[in-house]
């Protein structure tokens, strides 16, 4: 079921020029330390790479608008540090930046330049950490499309969307130091890959410490997997999707785990026959397996859904659609936990798509309370159909977002958020701890004895702000 939109503010932000890079893809924006946003452009930037157009670049852009560009790949050492980010980047606890490139690297054979890399960014110099396909045959994977997630343990978590011993892909940890270790490699269950093939998306780690995520094909249906997967590397396929025409399939984003401990996510294809293969949907599933679509898209609304799902402050779940709307240039959409959808806003609503079109990342609802996005199109700008970074206020309230969601007593944790200046105090589900303000929009501060799972809190001059998650404490 759709509903009519209700008031927002939609404004651009900023447009992509090219020399500052060019249509952000898989791209979910994340908040520095300092209030700004960074992440990843599939092409621009300076560099000369294989595919032309630039090879992608590195990106800060001010709430206000002012767009930099940090750095460019394929600018020297032959791509050593890789090249075509497809995915945004991690902001770690360390204080640095982690990200992946789906080509280039110092790897060769199968991928004439380069499988992919992962990187790291600590003070602006930018080092590779790992070169896929390193391993004989392509056993560590290639390809990653998706971005890396922090674990509780500290090290990196990802996935790869190709290669591996059965040719379907993998999930791999890799430490802040660049060890890697494959987890798990797709299309073992064979005849079909019923274990799944092909994972586009990355994974979460759920409130349980185990892996959840989907695969793009495979299954028993060949329209792609729900999987849930142990740090010790035991696969189990909680939903293969049966596709056209009675539900979803070919998922490319990954899952968001609701505050009802029940995982949702968006299927690009399936459900629905208005679209080719279908316009996707929106569903949930349970960490057991039991499966509901909660909306099929059908095109008037917004189709093809390829990011991510966020839960906002408001318990709704916010997205984007590739394609559909009143302009068939994609949509930002909220919908409600029973599936309750509502169309935001239609891009390509200003001439020439000056406001952008087709959103393939998540959204970011920065700690100002909007949310914050990118389209790998339109825009206003010297370079035609570079893309932009978008803001939309639906009138949410700010709070504070925290660097950790898992920690143990003595451990500190970085908070973010604005008006932190003259601080007076901060708690975890009342306990108070010890802090240092960093800055304005960043502090620290230790989890305190006596502790327990639950919101942060910090008191500022203007008032209380809460963490939008809690933070659990591990005793």
């Amino acid at each position: 079921m759709a509903s009519a939109a209700f008031a927002q503010t939609f404004n651009t932000v900023a447009s992509f020029d090219g020399v500052n890079g060019s249509n952000p893809f898989y791209v979910s924006l994340v908040q520095g330390r300092n209030g700004n946003y960074y992440g990843s452009t599939k092409f621009g930037g300076m560099g000369v790479c294989y595919f032309g157009n630039g090879c992608g670049a590195i990106f800060e852009v001010s709430p206000s608008g002012t767009l930099e560009r940090l750095y460019s790949f394929c600018s020297h050492n032959s791509c050593a540090s890789g090249e075509i980010p497809l995915a945004g980047l991690l902001l770690a606890h360390d204080g640095n930046s982690y990200g992946t490139s789906w080509y280039g690297g110092s790897s060769g054979f199968p991928c004439s330049q380069g499988c992919g890399t992962i990187y790291k960014i600590a003070k602006g110099t930018v080092t590779t950490l790992y070169n896929f396909c390193a391993q004989t045959n392509c056993a560590d994977g290639g390809n990653p499309y998706a971005a890396l997630i922090e674990g509780s343990d500290g090290n990196f978590y990802g996935t790869t969307s190709a290669y591996g011993p059965f040719s379907g892909g993998t999930v791999f940890k890799i430490t802040p130091g660049g060890q890697l270790t494959t987890i798990y490699t797709f299309c073992q269950q064979q005849f079909g890959c019923l274990d799944g093939e092909y994972p586009n998306a990355g994974v979460i780690q759920s409130r349980d410490g185990n892996f959840y995520g989907t695969t793009y094909y495979g299954g028993a249906n060949g329209w792609g997997t729900v999987f849930k997967l142990t740090p010790k590397g035991a696969l189990t396929v909680l939903h293969s999707f049966a596709g056209t025409p009675t539900e979803g399939g070919y998922p490319s984003a990954g899952l968001v785990q609701g505050a009802d401990g029940n995982f949702y996510g968006t299927t690009l294809h399936g459900a629905a026959n208005t679209c080719f293969e279908g316009c996707g949907s929106v569903f949930k599933i349970t960490p057991s397996g039991v499966f509901t679509t909660l909306h099929t898209f059908a095109g008037p609304e917004g189709s093809l859904p390829g990011g991510s799902l966020i839960q906002a402050t408001d318990a709704d779940f916010y997205g984007t659609t590739t394609g559909g709307g009143n302009n068939n240039a994609g949509t930002i959409f909220r919908i409600s936990t029973t599936g309750m959808l509502e169309t935001l806003y239609s891009f390509c609503a200003q001439t020439n798509c000056t406001d952008g079109a087709t959103p393939w990342g998540a959204l970011l609802q920065a700690t100002n309370g909007t949310f914050y996005g990118t389209t790998y199109g339109g825009g206003n700008s010297s370079c035609q159909d570079c893309g932009t970074v978008f803001s939309m206020s639906v009138g949410l309230g700010p709070f504070i977002a925290l660097d950790r969601v898992v920690g143990k007593v003595g451990q500190v944790c970085g908070i973010l958020g604005q008006g932190f200046t003259g601080t007076t105090s901060v708690s975890i589900r009342g306990i108070p701890a010890n802090f240092e303000v960093v800055s304005d929009t960043f502090l620290k501060a230790t989890i305190p004895a006596g502790a327990t799972t639950g919101y942060v809190a910090v008191t500022t001059p203007t008032g209380t702000l809460t963490s939008n998650t809690p933070l659990r404490v591990i005793q």
